[in-house]
């Protein structure tokens, strides 16, 4: 199939349309029980650029239905996975499989996925529906099909109303949303969504990502890769997170477990902020806690990874865990002393020093709120912060 993305991003890849009506002529369009079977598969998938490694043996399964994001910083090998995925990279080594399929060699036209990407990629002299119809007519779909696909996708996305536009008479969440028409047009078992809304503002980028729920609401069957550095996005829409370092995959989890427990000092910090201070693991204590040492302090936190005792470790704790107390001492209580206070519209962030440790605050907004110096008594609910690793994730 010729991807629902420009030829130019497709390289060598695909030589013509008229190559890829050929080797799809006899496919038609994934049934639902197809569909069953579209999860992907990375088995000791590495990519290397001479002696650079990019992606380092990713093992991953993304199941059928469900939205997987790679998150990163920049240089992590997270779009090297998904371009994998796509055919525009080809592995060193291991496999790719999509459905029970292996794909690592098979051309990207003919791997039945969609694809966006951040800059729309739209043919500027084609109308929106032009542009959706773009990989249907690569197909050698008939006439018939391609309103029919046409109307459906463009109903999908909120965008029906636009179908005679041109992508210079759109909006930028409105390009976006043909682009995402696009890739749905040609019924694929997965899609791809490469950092599809960092080209936004964040009004726009709200609303994108509650349209991109819905979607995914109304076409439950499809499997979603969506690569990102937001964290927000992320967490808003994926099923599991995997956080991406160095070209490893160094943690994978459903996204509120990952969030609440990270296995890792990085995971921690990349997936949200993060209140990080160094422990002594002490004892359990019964229903999944252990008690821990800060200086002076005995504190009760969740241990799921099962740290043993006297291990070193972190407490991570939440900005929006915390909360202030009346008074001093107390069970889980902290001493700190206030250094900012910043308004931000619907809460406060107040940083702290506690111990030599700055420790950051999430509150509604305060009245009064305290003045830097000011000594503010802190607590917690040890079910809702975790231990730590004392690991990079390395």
């Amino acid at each position: 199939m010729a991807t629902p993305v420009p030829s130019h991003l497709l390289r060598s890849d695909i030589a013509t349309a008229g190559e890829a009506r050929s080797a799809l002529s006899t496919a038609a369009a994934p049934s639902l029980a197809d569909r069953r079977v579209s999860g992907i598969g990375f088995k000791d998938v590495t990519v290397a650029y001479g002696g650079l490694v990019v992606l380092d043996a990713l093992t991953l399964e993304v199941r059928s239905g469900e939205i997987v994001a790679l998150i990163g910083p920049s240089g992590s090998g997270k779009t090297t996975a998904l371009r994998a995925v796509a055919g525009f990279v080809r592995p060193t080594r291991g496999r790719i499989t999509i459905g029970d399929r292996d794909v690592t060699n098979i051309a990207p036209y003919a791997r039945n996925i969609g694809m966006v990407v951040q800059n729309y990629a739209l043919f500027p002299h084609m109308r929106a529906e032009e542009n959706v119809a773009f990989g249907l007519r690569a197909r050698g779909a008939s006439q018939a099909v391609l309103r029919e696909r046409v109307a459906e996708s463009l109903r999908l996305v909120g965008m029906e109303a636009y179908a005679k536009r041109y992508p210079r008479e759109l909006s930028g969440g409105q390009q976006q949303r043909v682009a995402i028409a696009r890739a749905l047009a040609i019924r694929p078992q997965v899609l791809l969504l490469d950092e599809p809304l960092s080209a936004l503002d964040a009004q726009i980028r709200r609303s994108m990502l509650d349209e991109l729920a819905k979607l995914h609401r109304e076409l439950p069957s499809l499997t979603v890769l969506y690569v990102t550095h937001d964290q927000t996005e992320a967490l808003t829409l994926a099923d599991h997170i995997g956080i991406m370092r160095d070209g490893k995959l160094i943690a994978f989890g459903a996204s509120q477990s990952l969030y609440r427990h990270p296995p890792n000092r990085f995971s921690a910090e990349f997936l949200g902020r993060a209140n990080l201070l160094p422990v002594t693991s002490v004892q359990p204590i019964g229903r999944g806690l252990a008690e821990v040492r800060f200086g002076e302090a005995v504190l009760a936190a969740t241990n799921p990874h099962g740290l043993p005792q006297g291990a070193d470790c972190l407490l991570c704790v939440r900005p929006h865990d915390l909360r202030l107390r009346q008074g001093e001492g107390g069970h889980n209580a902290l001493a700190g002393i206030v250094e900012s206070v910043q308004w931000q519209g619907e809460a406060n962030s107040i940083v702290l020093d506690v111990e030599g440790h700055r420790l950051r605050l999430t509150c509604a907004p305060l009245g009064e709120p305290p003045e830097p110096g000011t000594p503010l008594a802190l607590a917690f609910d040890p079910h809702v912060v975790t231990l730590v690793p004392e690991t990079s994730g390395d």
